[in-house]
């Protein structure tokens, strides 16, 4: 396979990873030790934060005084259709029972958790749209009680476009922590006395590891870190949408990769010229972190065919994956690895990391290999069940005891041994393993 990288990053998915783990280790030993009195000292330590932790009804009323109509609607807009696509995602989870032999019954039952944390980012941006992404779909799962948490601001708490929309969403309540403190005391049980069942929304890589370490004792939504953009162009894709798009998911931080995979030279030359002009007219806060991303974990790759395009689109699992080629079907075809695809030049990121429907809290760092992003079904169980008549035990019992016994587990074999001589007294089976 013959690939040019035209530009190559510097950084990789696992830097500063060492460091961070120790950090994160700390501080969940410490706030599992001293509760709400180690996480509201932490809270006032790294955010300059002393007001209420669980936030009252007062102030998320005050919080909706401070928007406008116009940002509601557009709140609204964006839940409407998250939630309506949540739904939908829930209908398609189905109970069922199939008899898999005469008298042999076995089903499956998708039950939803009973309590969900879900972080919405705060510190850079507010992230407002996060909250609707794990919010509105925990409740469309049917969790019984979900709890929000979002970084507060020092004098102000919570941001209120963020208190509004988790409120709207239907979170049940609504903590004022952010990092490893807000991770920890959704996991713990802290302020609400429900320890979560499952961890969800994005966040640093603070959050990130957090949720990692915290897996197996709580389930999270999946591993995740900093946000990243794959664009797959070919000879005909607009430079200038290309270097929008790239710089625009660039601000997300200093550690965000931004890939593009083209077939065409120009086009790469094109981009690779565009995208210090449209990083220079983001603002100020924006334009600090796109540049480092961009200078740091950007990347163009110039591959021959398209086959070799996507073979090296896979290989990198994009989170966000845009497609501005030709013959976009057979893109949609054979492209697997991805968090979430935007198909064609009219179909970008940021309008499913906003409100177009699909949720926006997907796979970083390849997980896009084995896993798909947050969907109703993530905070939904499926279980199985089963249930025979005596006459099935003719049968099962018989064929389970000698596999049993092929394994060497006698206990096992004689569970059925013993409904064999109860139900069926007096009639012999062969019970061995040979």
């Amino acid at each position: 396979m013959a690939i040019h990288y035209f530009k190559k990053a510097t950084k990789n998915a696992t830097t500063g990873e060492d460091n961070t783990r120790q950090i994160v280790s700390t501080m969940l030993a410490e706030i599992e030790a001293g509760k709400e009195e180690r996480c509201a000292e932490y809270a006032k330590e790294l955010d300059g934060y002393e007001g209420n932790i669980v936030v009252t009804e007062e102030e998320i009323a005050a919080a909706g005084e401070q928007l406008s109509q116009q940002v509601k609607d557009d709140i609204r807009f964006a839940y409407d259709r998250v939630y309506g696509f949540a739904v939908k995602q829930r209908e398609a989870l189905t109970d069922f029972e199939v008899e898999l032999s005469p008298g042999l019954w076995a089903g499956q039952r998708q039950i939803p958790m009973q309590v969900a944390g879900c972080y919405v980012p705060g510190g850079r941006y507010a992230h407002v749209a996060s909250a609707i992404m794990s919010v509105a779909t925990a409740k469309a799962a049917g969790v019984d009680h979900v709890i929000a948490c979002s970084p507060p601001k020092v004098g102000q708490g919570v941001h209120p476009g963020i208190l509004y929309t988790a409120n709207l969403c239907g979170a049940d309540t609504i903590l004022a922590l952010g990092g490893v403190q807000g991770i920890a005391a959704m996991a713990f049980g802290l302020y609400t006395g429900k320890p979560a069942d499952i961890l969800a929304g994005p966040g640093n890589r603070f959050v990130a590891e957090a949720k990692r370490m915290l897996y197996g004792r709580v389930g999270i939504d999946m591993f995740a870190g900093p946000t990243e953009i794959g664009i797959l162009a070919d000879k005909n894709a607009d430079p200038h949408l290309i270097a929008s798009d790239l710089a625009g998911q660039a601000e997300h931080g200093p550690d965000s990769p931004a890939w593009l995979f083209t077939t065409d030279k120009g086009v790469a030359e094109k981009v690779s010229e565009l995208m210090p002009q449209y990083i220079e007219k983001l603002p100020d806060i924006a334009r600090a972190a796109a540049s480092v991303a961009w200078r740091d974990y950007g990347e163009i790759i110039i591959c021959d065919t398209d086959e070799e395009a996507a073979v090296v689109s896979d290989e990198y699992a994009s989170e966000h994956l845009e497609v501005h080629c030709d013959n976009l079907d057979w893109w949609v075809n054979r492209l697997r690895n991805y968090g979430s695809l935007f198909v064609g030049e009219e179909t970008t990121v940021t309008f499913g990391d906003k409100c177009s429907g699909t949720n926006h809290i997907l796979p970083t760092k390849g997980a896009a290999r084995y896993t798909g992003g947050l969907s109703a079904g993530k905070f939904v169980k499926t279980v199985t069940t089963q249930r025979m008549t005596r006459e099935a035990n003719r049968e099962v019992a018989a064929a389970a005891a000698r596999i049993s016994r092929l394994e060497g587990m006698e206990g096992h074999a004689r569970s059925g041994d013993d409904r064999l001589f109860k139900y069926f007294p007096g009639e012999e089976f062969n019970l061995k393993a040979d």
